[in-house]
């Protein structure tokens, strides 16, 4: 097995193992490789759906995607990405083609307990556009000056599906009525032991206890300092497509910031679970 770092402070790429029959002792090595580099590449890989699900629940228990018109049939722990883009008159529907695809966010702060990673198995790539950026939270949180730092120190943040937004295009009309959930803007890893910025910027209703003038101005410099360039490798977010079929992706919901450089075909499966320990806050999300 070959591990290789993507960039000073975020991604790691593997080689050289087949995740369907590795044992534990290489599992590990593919553990501990993501918790200290939180965006991981698994080259080469060919999976069933089975396979990947197999896989995932090695990294804890997996949970549907709440948009249920994009789950797997017979999947439902399953999420597709970029397919039934056109509906029955032929009409792109734009809240698939551009899923992701504008803004930084990471998945799952809408859940009470939010996701521990999302994986991704690229089977069809764009040869142009769709570039994936990450952003790393821990370097966003250690790089806050001192006096943002004791800002933020105990504040708690409101987050919803829609955000500010409300409602979500993608979710069944049953599924609109999506109520606040509330988690730590800094947050501790509870295996790495660090401590993180735990924000998105689209999903994020209010801070708690926050003025509402305060609260914009907060977003906004939260945003700014998540993804400077210094914390988005441009080794992640600009890959050379063709090369990136049949790779698994792993990223981590609680300590990284995600976002595209643009609308995309790509028919991958995208699949979102939690860790242990996750209903008691210790959650990390991926996308």
């Amino acid at each position: 097995m070959e591990i290789r770092l993507l960039g000073p402070q975020i991604g790691v790429e593997v080689r050289g193992v087949d995740v369907k029959t590795m044992d534990d002792d290489a599992f590990g090595r593919i553990y501990q490789a993501w918790l200290d580099h939180n965006v991981m590449c698994v080259r080469g890989q060919d999976l069933t759906i089975p396979d990947f699900i197999r896989y995932s629940e090695r990294f804890g228990p997996v949970t549907p995607h709440p948009s249920k018109s994009t789950r797997h049939p017979e999947h439902p722990k399953i999420t597709f990405l970029g397919i039934n883009k056109f509906d029955a008159d032929g009409k792109l529907r734009d809240e698939i083609y551009r899923r992701g695809a504008e803004g930084w966010h990471t998945d799952g702060a809408y859940n009470q307990a939010p996701f521990k990673a999302t994986q991704l198995y690229a089977l069809a790539v764009p040869s142009r556009g769709g570039n994936t950026m990450f952003a790393n939270a821990y370097a966003a949180y250690d790089s806050l000056p001192q006096r943002l730092k004791d800002r933020l120190d105990g504040v708690i943040g409101a987050f919803s599906y829609g955000g500010r937004r409300g409602k979500a295009r993608l979710l069944n009309p049953e599924d609109q009525d999506w109520q606040p959930v509330y988690h730590p803007i800094i947050r501790i890893h509870p295996e790495t032991g660090r401590k993180s910025l735990y924000f998105d910027p689209g999903k994020i209703v209010d801070f708690v206890g926050v003025e509402r003038a305060e609260g914009d101005a907060l977003i906004a410099e939260l945003k700014e300092r998540m993804i400077t360039r210094r914390r988005v490798p441009s080794q992640m977010g600009k890959g050379r497509h063709r090369d990136l079929g049949q790779s698994l992706f792993l990223s981590p919901r609680r300590r990284r910031l995600s976002a595209r450089g643009g609308p995309h075909p790509l028919a991958g499966l995208d699949q979102r679970f939690r860790g242990r320990g996750a209903r008691r806050g210790r959650g990390v999300a991926l996308h």
